[in-house]
């Protein structure tokens, strides 16, 4: 271990990756171990210390991997992408790739092929792939290299693009733009069943071709769908998250790629939050006062003891942003989601 990196983890941040690199990366036939994420966001928000607490409370949802099929190679990548049965054999292919070469080098390959694909495992491919750069970002070891590698296999095995969605009038900015997102027919259940049910999206930034403004418009992005939680999380308490964590995961892994990959990554995450939105919207939304005017560390500690997956992954986002919306989501969040235990 990089001991530079104890003076923000104490290591805890490690072992808790050690222990979950034993487990594959989803649970019940797909629906996803969300662990890598949820200890990465609270060593990144100082509590490094409470990780392995929350794992034990988790464990019971952690299964193995999947058995292995056939080595995924420099010639056959294509024909394995999009195959959940090559899970395990796409995390072997990383982590040879990652043993070989640069992280930063080896996810500026990859990157736009997988972009298209981002909705698989329902954007928390994406969004593992988002945590695990912002900790590599921190100071690079052995375990933060291996959670990389766990999280480009993931999304490559659960890649899913999105086709023939028409284009929508836009709007000028991105909250007016996800309030003009249709709804799909409620009657669509399960993820997968939603998605193929997006068949019309307002087109927004669709104009933008400088990196600096694609990364400024995505920030808007991540914090209007923030905002937009504490009015409209009622619709989904669970997955209207993700319209804010999907973005924010590649806003997160920017400054990592190549500047000619921001703006079709600005494009594929309001494509994300956009088909979320649309999936899981309100019909109407509610008015939300947050009970008290509560800080940063306050708002942290309400989602640490909640102890929901998504709950503390929408107030890490909440914090990036630091303003009272979107610490409300946040509260909101707490107060409409199912506690971990």
């Amino acid at each position: 271990m990089d001991m530079s990196l104890t003076n923000t983890t104490s290591g805890h941040l490690e072992e808790a990756l050690e222990r979950l690199h034993a487990s594959g990366p989803e649970r019940d036939g797909w629906l996803s171990n969300h662990a890598p994420m949820v200890v990465e966001a609270l060593a990144a928000h100082g509590r490094a210390g409470a990780v392995h607490h929350w794992l034990d409370l988790y464990r019971d949802r952690l299964e193995d991997f999947p058995d292995r099929v056939a080595p995924v190679t420099d010639a056959n990548w294509a024909s394995a992408l999009g195959d959940p049965r090559r899970i395990t054999d796409w995390t072997d292919h990383y982590s040879r790739a990652l043993a070989d070469r640069p992280w930063r080098s080896v996810l500026a390959e990859w990157w736009p092929r997988l972009l298209p694909g981002m909705y698989g495992g329902a954007t928390h491919t994406v969004i593992r792939v988002g945590h695990a750069v912002r900790a590599l970002q921190a100071g690079e070891n052995g375990p933060r290299l291996t959670e990389l590698a766990h999280a480009l296999g993931y999304w490559a095995a659960r890649h899913q693009p999105v086709a023939g969605v028409a284009a929508l009038p836009g709007a000028p900015t991105a909250t007016e733009a996800l309030d003009a997102v249709p709804a799909i027919d409620p009657g669509h259940v399960g993820f997968r069943t939603r998605l193929a049910a997006v068949r019309r999206l307002p087109v927004w930034a669709g104009d933008v071709t400088d990196p600096d403004t694609a990364k400024d418009r995505l920030a808007e992005l991540v914090r209007a769908a923030t905002h937009r939680y504490a009015t409209h999380g009622h619709g989904e308490p669970t997955m209207l998250v993700h319209a804010a964590t999907a973005p924010n995961a590649v806003l997160r892994t920017l400054d990592s790629l190549p500047r000619d990959q921001w703006v079709p990554s600005l494009h594929a995450a309001w494509t994300a939050s956009a088909a979320v939105t649309a999936m899981y919207g309100p019909v109407e939304p509610v008015a939300y006062v947050p009970p008290a005017r509560l800080t940063a560390e306050e708002v942290l500690e309400k989602a640490l003891a909640h102890g929901d997956e998504h709950v503390i992954k929408l107030t890490d986002t909440a914090l990036d942003i630091g303003d009272d919306l979107a610490l409300a989501a946040a509260l909101r969040a707490v107060e409409i989601s199912r506690p971990l235990v």
